[in-house]
């Protein structure tokens, strides 16, 4: 049984695949029938059909050949293929008596036209082929026109009919759900790629974040050791001490960051929070000591939301950087961050040289803006806080300020965009009151 199966399978794949062979095979097949059929005698009705009981005439089964030869074409040729189909089926209603079953080829004819045209195309022609055959056989047949087998001639017709449109009413339903499955999947994709766009952009700017605070304070410092070696070795030893600080830092906010790119089940995932406000004292006093003064005033004011409080670290963090490698000698700083009503203000001003000559790579005031923090050629530290204020909902101006410094004014909305929940320990008020 299994390999009978097999053996049905096999077939019915190979006539899919070759659909000419396959209609030939349907055309031999509708043609065995017609030539059966016609030497059957179906009588008065009171008894069974006698088989052998009449002979056709060589001109129906001539019809016959030539109607089963059409349905070779029918996928080709649908609406010529009826019309000889019932072309053929009326004349030899008018000229025979009593009929060939030619009409078997016009009913497989008229099915593939109702499969593969519309519905208004399937009811006009449907109809007329109906009611064409069924008035020529009730015309010059020799039975009275209520005889079962003119009702026969218009109810298969119309069964013909129905079936191909139901046919190709499914098919265009199975067609529609699969280019909706198509079309999601398609969405899906696009809907991940995006995301993983985004989260890698974001990576991107923490990473840059990170490199350019750590790696400038490592570079200050590393000059200043190198410059007091000889006449000061305490000196230049509590500016290794930074060094290694710095270095150490950027290690474990690079291992975070890095963190997030890990695979599910690595070992060692990183759990400490991202940086927030809560630890601006300690990014403070590591520019302090690279010998920026800063002043710092933030209020005690509600917790920020997790995203919120590490976009204004970091913002201070790249403005900073910005402060200590171009505000030039003797510098000072200011940050401040005040809550003012539904949003948090962060703001760092210096007084070092003026103008945009002083940052590498910035134009106006409120254009984009580049770092020229050294760390890439296309200086991208000021664009980069502009992206993360403006995934926010924010808005970040920079530029030079009247009478000489710089300035770096966010305005970050309370309630972030993200959706993201708060993250426990990030607060607005850092404890630093000045």
């Amino acid at each position: 049984m299994t390999t009978l199966s097999s053996g049905f399978a096999r077939a019915r794949r190979w006539l899919r695949e070759h659909p000419l062979a396959f209609d030939a095979t349907l055309a031999f097949c509708t043609l065995v029938a017609m030539i059966c059929s016609s030497f059957t005698d179906p009588g008065d009705g009171h008894g069974p059909p006698a088989f052998g009981a009449r002979t056709p005439e060589l001109f129906s089964v001539l019809l016959m050949t030539l109607t089963a030869a059409a349905l070779v074409l029918r996928r080709r040729r649908p609406m010529q293929v009826l019309a000889v189909t019932a072309a053929l089926a009326a004349v030899e209603y008018v000229l025979m008596d009593p009929p060939a079953p030619v009409v078997m080829s016009t009913v497989i004819a008229l099915y593939t036209v109702a499969s593969r045209t519309d519905r208004p195309t399937t009811w006009r022609v449907g109809l007329l082929t109906m009611g064409g055959l069924t008035a020529a056989a009730m015309v010059f047949g020799s039975t009275p026109w209520y005889s079962q087998e003119n009702f026969g001639v218009f109810a298969w017709t119309g069964l013909a009919s129905a079936a191909g449109d139901a046919v190709r009413s499914r098919r265009a339903f199975v067609d529609a759900i699969r280019e909706r499955a198509e079309r999601a999947e398609r969405t899906r994709e696009e809907e991940a790629r995006r995301r993983v766009a985004e989260e890698r952009l974001r990576i991107a700017r923490d990473l840059h974040d990170v490199v350019a605070h750590h790696i400038a304070l490592v570079n200050v410092q590393a000059g200043v050791a190198a410059h007091v070696m000889d006449k000061r070795p305490d000196q230049a030893k509590e500016a290794l001490a930074h060094v290694r600080d710095a270095s150490r830092s950027a290690l474990n906010e690079l291992r975070v960051t890095v963190g997030l790119l890990r695979q599910q089940g690595d070992p060692e995932a990183p759990t400490e929070p991202a940086p927030g406000l809560a630890v601006l004292g300690e990014l403070v006093t590591t520019f302090r000591n690279a010998g920026l003064p800063v002043e710092v005033a933030c209020a005690d004011r509600d917790r920020l939301p997790a995203a919120v409080d590490l976009a204004a670290y970091r913002v201070i963090q790249e403005a900073l950087t910005n402060v200590r490698k171009h505000a030039g000698a003797g510098a000072k700083a200011e940050v401040s961050v005040v809550r003012v009503g539904t949003t948090a203000e962060v703001t760092v001003l210096d007084n070092g040289r003026g103008g945009a000559g002083r940052r590498p790579g910035t134009g106006p005031a409120d254009g984009p803006l580049g770092d020229g923090d050294g760390l890439d050629s296309g200086g991208h530290g000021l664009v980069g806080m502009r992206e993360r204020v403006t995934a926010l909902g924010g808005v970040l101006t920079a530029g030079p300020r009247y009478g000489g410094g710089f300035r770096v004014h966010a305005i970050l909305p309370v309630e972030a965009r993200t959706g993201e929940p708060e993250r426990p320990g990030t607060a607005g008020g850092t404890g630093l009151r000045r």
